[in-house]
């Protein structure tokens, strides 16, 4: 698959989009920048004018283009869902094909194509034995947060399911994409659905919203895959909040301590339908009311999570200071998710503004009654 295959009508998005300002005032990068070259409209009218001949891709024009987030913000503000996103990343798969991209986008490929993951020189796992549900571990969990892995192996045990991990130790295809490196990408997701179908199951649960977001919705659009009909797919927090209504868990109550706030993980505005689940599970070891933050639910603004990390790092920072800068401004001392991307991001920097990180999954399966 090259971008030169690609579905044209992805890039006459471009033309929608670049002169409509429904979704400027939510995009993240625009805030941390206050450039209005860097906001969704702007790289609409750059794609639209490379498409018309009248910008070419150089250096600078490329800078802008991969300063996107790629975070899914401006789309899930769009009253017609147009799909910006996939514009852009369809638009860096061109600058891809042509040898135009950030050097830091090569050392990335590469790592992918040997690795299958952008952290270790350690190649996935392989699946061992079938069973009616799979659990997707992914790279982040397993290379940034080990931890999560065995907090969320716990608390699923003590709702009566033993997964089969599949894709552990590699990428869910996400950061590929957003780079513009489609064949990686595709190559990634068709192991992970290989995973999936050599575990033989039915149910298959992931760990994060960008997870989901990458099998639910990257998958199709992107890449041109799917997951089978006969697959269910579902966050791993939704199931444990469906099991504590059951009355299938319970957990002993934290005592009093700090203000604490949930932080709505990258990608969230890509799943609509998983706000409360993690709120009601945080709920039940922490009875205290939360701080909630500004950039919450239907407006999250993402951390310095996305692919943005590996090629304009400062860019990535800014996101995550200003994550931390809301938390602050409302009073929270503890920031609580559940995602091992958002959390490393939090915590590299959670110091500098006086705050705590933890890790929901964790939390919740030392409170296990």
């Amino acid at each position: 698959m090259t971008a030169t295959r690609l579905d044209e009508n992805i890039l006459l998005t471009a033309d929608n989009c670049r002169y409509c300002l429904m979704c400027r005032h939510v995009c993240p990068i625009g805030h941390v920048t206050g450039l209005e070259t860097l906001t969704p409209h702007g790289w609409g009218l750059m794609i639209a004018s490379n498409r018309r001949g009248l910008l070419t891709w150089n250096d600078e024009s490329v800078f802008k283009l991969y300063s996107c987030a790629d975070c899914g913000t401006c789309r899930a503000h769009c009253v017609t869902d147009q799909p910006l996103p996939e514009t852009i990343a369809t638009a860096r798969a061109q600058v891809v094909e042509a040898g135009l991209a950030p050097p830091a986008v090569g050392r990335v490929a590469e790592m992918l194509q040997r690795w299958q993951n952008p952290y270790e020189e350690q190649a996935p796992e392989p699946v061992e034995g079938r069973g009616e549900v799979a659990l997707f571990v992914g790279d982040e969990a397993t290379y940034l947060r080990p931890g999560l892995l065995d907090a969320a192996l716990k608390l699923l045990e003590a709702a009566g399911i033993r997964p089969v991990l599949i894709g552990r130790g590699r990428s869910n295809g996400y950061v590929a994409s957003s780079l513009g490196l489609i064949e990686i990408a595709h190559d990634l997701a068709r192991a992970n659905l290989e995973d999936l179908a050599a575990s033989g199951a039915r149910r298959l649960l992931v760990l994060s919203p960008g997870d989901f977001f990458a099998f639910k919705q990257l998958y199709p659009e992107r890449l041109q895959l799917s997951l089978p009909d006969s697959v269910d797919l579902s966050e791993v927090t939704v199931l444990l909040a469906q099991a504590l209504d059951r009355g299938e868990l319970a957990f002993e109550p934290l005592p009093p301590g700090p203000p604490h706030a949930y932080v709505d993980p990258s990608h969230s505005v890509r799943v609509k339908t998983r706000y409360d689940a993690p709120r009601k599970l945080l709920a039940a070891v922490i009875p205290a009311p939360p701080v909630e933050l500004f950039w919450r639910r239907e407006r999250t603004h993402p951390v310095g999570s996305t692919a943005l990390k590996f090629t304009i790092p400062q860019f990535a920072d800014h996101l995550t200071w200003a994550r931390l800068g809301d938390a602050r401004q409302a009073g929270a001392q503890r920031l609580i998710s559940e995602d091992a991307g958002t959390l490393k991001a939090l915590g590299d920097h959670a110091a500098r503004f006086g705050v705590e990180v933890l890790s929901l999954y964790e939390l919740l399966a030392s409170q296990l009654r």
